[in-house]
């Protein structure tokens, strides 16, 4: 198999994976606790995933998560005071959304890439203006 192909064939069956353990925690009725636990691990963790993944700068993190897990096409726009990312497609959240599942948005998504911005700048403010689980586009303001 070719590297590229191989590449994408490990993404979806991650994604598929993330999606399924999003709908095994929702069918226990443990999600929200178990994503309130994690986003205190990925808070902390979040300068050390960045070190191990070479991002140096706040807007590096979503592209280069893209690179890797291959769910959203991260658009970055500049704004006066920090940038916005935007995507207006995601591999996890077309899964879990065929397979039944609740929202992976912040356990495996949102709350992963604010531990790596903060870990590089704990002073920003990361603002999660809409999803593409309930909307038609995931943008994230990173301001400060």
């Amino acid at each position: 198999m070719e590297l590229e192909k191989r590449n994408r064939a490990l993404q979806m069956l991650y994604a598929g994976m993330l999606a399924d353990s999003v709908l095994q925690l929702g069918r226990e009725g443990v999600l929200e606790t178990v994503t309130q636990r994690k986003r205190q691990e990925q808070m902390a963790q979040g300068r050390l995933i960045d070190a191990q993944l070479g991002v140096s700068r706040p807007e590096e993190v979503f592209p280069t998560l893209y690179e890797i897990a291959g769910c959203s096409p991260w658009e970055i726009k500049t704004m006066e005071d920090g940038f916005a990312a935007e995507a207006r497609s995601c591999l996890l959240c077309g899964i879990a959304k065929k397979v039944g599942a609740p929202s992976p948005c912040r356990i495996y998504c949102l709350n992963p890439m604010e531990g790596m911005v903060k870990g590089l700048n704990p002073e920003l403010r990361y603002e999660v203006k809409e999803t593409l689980w309930e909307g038609e586009r995931c943008r994230i303001e990173v301001t400060g």
